[in-house]
């Protein structure tokens, strides 16, 4: 029952999203029933985990101005559509790439496509790594400056982090020109 607080709307989008700390907290930890209630009621929804933390969000007054609309998926769908994406492929290569997505889906199983992306992005051999500011071995010939290992937490900016975060600035602009996301 949903008579203990008011619920203004029901939302329905992505399952794909990408969520705070402090959002975390409130669902789990709580000091609102909203989220505890809310779970009792999606979880007898068919595809709930496409409208609980969204319709959360949107009902909790301290988040509801904080939703940004984009999953940062890159994705072609099927035309005419049924309901899910194509596979992606080598043809689709350069325009998922040029996207700025950090996601992409769906891929066959060892398509070619994924060799590219660790080759010419990730800068992954076969049966390596892909290498990071943590590899702390020396590069050459015949061994993997990745076989030793530093520090994890270290990340560096490869090359695609331009177009990542020119993809992360339209998000922004457009979510700073709305004054409500949840409407």
């Amino acid at each position: 029952m949903l008579h203990s607080f008011s619920v203004s709307c029901l939302i329905a989008g992505s399952p794909w999203v990408v969520l705070s700390r402090s959002f975390l907290e409130f669902c789990i930890i709580g000091w609102d029933n909203l989220p505890r209630t809310l779970l009792m009621y999606f979880n007898n929804v068919m595809l709930s985990e496409e409208s609980y933390f969204l319709s959360v969000i949107c009902n909790s007054p301290e988040f509801k101005n904080t939703t940004v609309n984009g999953d940062l998926r890159y994705m072609i769908w099927d035309n005419p559509p049924k309901m899910e994406p194509h596979f992606l492929n080598i043809s689709d290569y350069d325009q998922m790439v040029q996207s700025g997505a950090a996601f992409a889906r769906m891929f066959r199983e060892n398509d070619p496509v994924l060799d590219m992306v660790d080759e010419k992005i990730l800068k992954r051999k076969r049966k390596e790594v892909a290498p990071g500011a943590w590899c702390s071995g020396w590069k050459s010939r015949w061994s993997d400056p990745c076989s030793q290992w530093g520090d994890v937490n270290v990340v560096k900016a490869g090359r695609q982090v331009k177009k990542f975060s020119e993809t992360i600035t339209n998000l922004l602009d457009d979510w700073n020109s709305h004054s409500n996301q949840c409407t």
